[in-house]
């Protein structure tokens, strides 16, 4: 099968771990209407998929991703209509991102601009290789970078987003750890052995206890103080009743390994 027939993303689950490769490499891995329709259905499937616990967001060739398709964008000039399904099925696939019961972490290797800065900031956690660049430079074409400011705006202080979102410029791979972007930052040759021993960590905790926590940690951000205390509690209290919270506990007060049961 060529590149031009291959799907956009390419979806393989091994040990719990379910890895989604942005595959077109010869278009920069660019978010066109097809890359964010694969993703969205990758995204539901695995939503339902009791074998993967972890997910892996990925890259072929030298760019993470590039942002959108500025081609298909132009090539539509004139369709206020595809231009607001475009925005609005990129803005669905982040809040997937966010919402999927299973925790994402970005394998960031080149260049992540845009769109695909966004797709970083989207993921629960993000590790960079070393040379790796960042950047919302819609400013510099006149499209200024409004919906990836979303999710860097709650992933980075305000200054740093706004310093990004004004300016347009790259930020290295440190500055963006330095910054909050991006969790680690690794030599290249080393970067795949970061993500899968984190993400075989995390896949062997308790799929149950995991879904709890991503979404009591995303729901809780946007609410006052006391009422964030309020809502834990009451995640807390629900949490020991599962069967993984009773099992763990048990096996460490008995000095054992627990027996997940993912629920």
């Amino acid at each position: 099968m060529s590149a031009a027939q291959e799907s956009p993303v390419r979806v393989r689950t091994e040990n719990g771990i379910t890895t989604l490769t942005l595959n077109q490499p010869e278009r920069r891995n660019s978010l066109s209407m097809a890359m964010l329709e694969g993703l969205s259905s990758a995204l539901e499937k695995i939503a339902r998929d009791d074998g993967s616990r972890v997910v892996v967001l990925a890259s072929a060739g030298h760019v993470f991703c590039a942002g959108h398709d500025l081609g298909e964008m132009r090539d539509k000039f004139d369709s206020h209509e595809f231009q607001l399904a475009l925005f609005q099925q990129c803005s669905k696939v982040m809040q997937q991102i966010v919402n999927l019961p299973k925790p994402v972490i970005a394998r960031v290797a080149g260049v992540a601009t845009a769109a695909g800065c966004q797709l970083v900031a989207s993921c629960d956690l993000a590790v960079a290789e070393r040379g790796s660049r960042f950047a919302t430079p819609g400013v510099n074409i006149g499209l200024f970078c409004s919906t990836p400011m979303v999710a860097l705006s709650r992933n980075v202080s305000r200054k740093h987003a706004m310093e990004m979102l004004l300016t347009g410029e790259m930020i290295d791979a440190e500055t963006a750890e330095h910054i909050g972007l991006v969790n680690r930052v690794v030599e290249p040759e080393a970067l795949d052995e970061t993500v899968y021993n984190m993400a075989a960590t995390i896949a062997g905790k308790s799929g149950h206890t995991l879904k709890i926590g991503k979404e009591a940690f995303y729901r809780q951000l946007e609410m006052p103080l006391a009422d964030a205390y309020d809502y834990t509690a009451r995640v807390m209290a629900t949490n020991m009743t599962a069967e993984d919270a009773q099992e763990g506990i048990s096996a460490f007060l008995d000095k054992r390994a627990p027996n997940w049961q993912h629920k």
